[in-house]
C-alpha cells in the first residue's frame, strides 16, 4: 500500500513539474528534450516504470511544443489578417490619385473572396 501512495505522490510531483516546464521551456528546449526522450524510449533497456515516466514526459513536452506552434500560427494569422485589412483599406480608398481605387479594389476583393 505504501508503494501506491508513493506512486501517487510521484505523479502529483510530476504534474507540478510539468506545469512549471510548460511555462519555462522554450520551443527549442522542449523539442530537443522530446527528441532525447524518444531516442531513449526507442533504444530500450529501461524498466517499465522508467519507460512510463519517459512516455509521460514526452507527452508533456509534445504539449509544450504544440502550444508554441499554435501560438506562432495565431500570430502569423493575425499578422496576415492585419496585412490583408491594410491592403483592402488602401485598395478600397478612391483617393483620386489615378490608381483606380474603389473599383479595382472591389473587383480584386470579389475575385479573391
Amino acid at each position: 500500500m505504501a508503494k501506491t501512495d508513493e506512486q501517487a505522490q510521484q505523479s502529483a510531483r510530476g504534474a507540478q513539474s510539468a506545469s512549471r516546464a510548460e511555462t519555462t521551456l522554450g520551443y527549442e528546449q522542449a523539442r530537443d528534450e522530446l527528441v532525447e526522450v524518444v531516442r531513449r524510449l526507442e533504444a530500450g533497456g529501461t524498466s517499465l516504470e522508467e519507460s512510463l515516466a519517459l512516455w509521460e514526459r514526452g507527452e508533456e513536452l509534445a504539449k509544450v511544443c504544440r502550444r508554441w506552434l499554435e501560438g506562432a500560427r495565431a500570430r502569423l494569422d493575425a499578422a496576415l489578417a492585419d496585412e490583408t485589412d491594410e491592403d483592402e483599406d488602401e485598395d478600397g480608398a478612391g483617393n483620386g490619385n489615378g490608381n483606380g481605387g474603389g473599383a479595382e479594389g472591389a473587383e480584386r476583393g470579389a475575385a479573391e473572396g
